[in-house]
């Protein structure tokens, strides 16, 4: 084997990679059964309602 050919073929076998990866996140990000988990997910920053400590308002370290 020459190093063209160890190039090619570890180009072709990193695109295959790649492509199979980007199609099974695909999948699993628009199964009908993630639906609800992506929902909740979308949510949580909208729920969280705390308030920043008056400490670090004023300039203060936390501590």
């Amino acid at each position: 084997m020459t190093y063209d050919t160890v190039v090619m073929v570890t180009q072709i076998v990193g695109l295959i990679l790649f492509i199979g990866l980007f199609v099974a996140v695909l999948i699993y990000a628009l199964w009908p059964g993630n639906k609800k988990r992506f929902e909740r997910a979308s949510r949580v920053p909208l729920e969280q309602d705390e308030k920043p400590d008056e400490d670090t308002q004023r300039g203060g370290d936390g501590g």
